[in-house]
């Protein structure tokens, strides 16, 4: 009887579950796919964000050449309102110019990324009356600031 008590007793105290190596195993490979991942995505934050100032770029153009239109010349009265801190709300990741000064037909438009913004390096964007879009010096009437 001794001896099936035995039995009993090691088959009630054995566990299951995860030892500490393999544990480890599974946070070292979580550990490589966010330092593989985190870059990337850093990436794509970026690139939302210069797509955002783009599109206001394209929205001022239009709202400029619109004013125009309606006041029949070009003036520094067209651009009121226009420009400044993008976005509006929250931390200023580009401040957006229009020259020259004094406003004429061949107007240019800038979005300049301010110091200590995850967009500093990402480049100066202009868009042109021409519809000539410049990322630093690559420039195009395509797809140059996706680039």
């Amino acid at each position: 009887m001794n001896k099936y008590r035995k039995q009993s007793l090691s088959a009630s105290t054995s566990q299951s579950g995860f030892t500490l190596v393999e544990i480890m195993i599974v946070v070292a490979i979580i550990a490589i796919l966010a330092a593989i991942a985190f870059p990337n995505y850093q990436q794509y934050v970026i690139k939302t964000k210069r797509t955002d100032a783009m599109s206001e770029m394209q929205n001022i153009a239009s709202q400029l050449e619109s004013r125009k239109l309606a006041q029949g010349t070009y003036s520094n009265a067209l651009i009121t309102g226009l420009g400044g801190n993008f976005p509006s709300q929250g931390p200023t990741l580009y401040v957006i110019t229009l020259s020259p000064n004094p406003l004429t037909s061949e107007w240019v438009i800038t979005a300049t990324p301010q110091a200590n913004t995850q967009v500093i390096n990402d480049g100066t964007l202009t868009l042109s009356y021409q519809n000539v879009k410049c990322r630093d010096s690559i420039c195009g009437t395509g797809d140059e600031w996706n680039q």
